[in-house]
């Protein structure tokens, strides 16, 4: 068949571009991996400059909650220090009002300043803890990003070869064809399939007849009308009969099981008949007996007929 060596060749073709667009599709695809990476590196490095954009506003608070109490605890051991120069009731009156308004503002700015101070320490931590975070973070992707470029190597390599087996083969074949069945691969990663007793293996639909035939014949490149594969025909093996002789057998059983049924109810409508034989054989019986008797009374009415006539 002159279609022969073409489909040898477009199986071999086949193997290498499934492998070829495989590799394209990694290809495509190896940037995608260190993606997360890159997200996640950024986020913490979002998060890190508003904790440390917090983190200074605290600081600030700090410091500013210092120089309050400062000046409280100052007003306030100021007018400790004037009781003792105080003269009159007045005096000393002013005197504590100021020394209690003092010491109630130290003890709030007290209470605020340590929570201030508490939030700073745990803020100042988590910056710490995120920066160590991001250095590590950064060391992964950038090892990420030389094993990425190996790999891609790699790719590239494997891609040459497969693209010197694919040219050593292409230029023999028809290019129309071999446009269609680069784009079937592409969607469906066979090109080319087998058709067996009438089938076609890469869809499964049941092939017309007279196209099956033609395929059979092997003199020309055939398209399936389903899925637009490249066919060519290919004898079906005993498990795929298996399945043929399995309902054949079937079928005869069922052949052989309506057979008895036909016989027992021939058998039945035999005895039926038998059975209506023997039921009119006895009614006829009985009828004949009837008219036996019938004539012996029909004798005995003749006799006392003559008697009666004797007698006069």
């Amino acid at each position: 068949m002159v279609t022969t060596d073409v489909f040898e060749k477009l199986k071999e073709l086949q193997e290498i571009l499934v492998q070829k667009y495989e590799i394209e599709a990694k290809v495509e695809d190896a940037p995608k991996q260190l993606t997360s990476q890159e997200e996640l590196l950024a986020r913490l490095k979002k998060e890190f400059i508003s904790s440390s954009a917090n983190y200074d506003t605290i600081k600030d608070s700090v410091l500013k909650l210092k120089l309050e109490l400062e000046e409280a605890v100052k007003s306030r051991e100021s007018g400790e220090k004037g009781m003792d120069n105080i003269t009159t009731h007045r005096e000393y009156e002013a005197l504590e009002k100021q020394i209690l308004e003092a010491t109630d503002k130290e003890n709030e700015i007290r209470k605020e300043l340590q929570k201030e101070e508490k939030n700073l320490a745990e803020l100042n931590e988590k910056l710490k803890n995120d920066e160590a975070m991001i250095q590590a973070q950064e060391t992964d992707l950038e090892e990420g990003r030389k094993s990425l470029e190996q790999q891609i190597t790699d790719y590239n390599n494997q891609l040459k070869e497969l693209k010197a087996k694919e040219d050593s083969i292409t230029p023999e074949l028809d290019q129309e064809i071999l446009f269609k069945f680069e784009r079937i691969i592409q969607r469906n990663s066979e090109g080319i399939v087998a058709v067996k007793n009438g089938v076609c293996t890469g869809c499964h639909m049941i092939l017309p007849a007279q196209f099956s035939n033609i395929v059979h014949e092997g003199d020309s490149i055939l398209f399936c009308p389903y899925c637009s594969r490249i066919l060519y025909h290919e004898d079906a093996e005993l498990d795929d009969n298996e399945s043929y002789f399995n309902i054949a057998g079937s079928l005869s059983d069922l052949d052989d099981d309506l057979s008895d049924e036909d016989d027992d109810e021939f058998e039945d409508e035999d005895e039926n008949e038998n059975r209506d034989d023997y039921y009119d054989d006895d009614s006829r019986s009985q009828d004949n007996d009837d008219d036996e008797d019938d004539e012996d009374e029909d004798d005995e009415s003749d006799d006392d007929d003559n008697e009666d006539s004797d007698e006069d």
